[in-house]
């Protein structure tokens, strides 16, 4: 391991369905961001986590895509 560990930014986004009907659809969250990552252009994903909220008494999963730059 070198004395100093190498320097780097990462960058990130959250995304989730609209509130509403259908806000707990976690397939449609995955093709929505898989949208908004292919409209990124050239990255690449280091890490996808993804979060369940409870909004108006309903679930209302999110996710965190964390991607560096090529």
């Amino acid at each position: 391991m070198s004395a100093t560990p190498d320097d780097w930014t990462i960058s990130h986004f959250s995304q989730a369905n609209p509130e509403g009907e259908g806000q707990d659809d976690v397939a449609a969250l995955l093709r929505r961001v898989a949208d908004t990552i292919e409209a990124l252009g050239r990255v690449d994903v280091q890490d996808v986590v993804l979060h369940q909220d409870l909004t108006g008494g309903e679930d209302r999963p999110s996710l965190t895509v964390y991607y560096v730059r090529r």
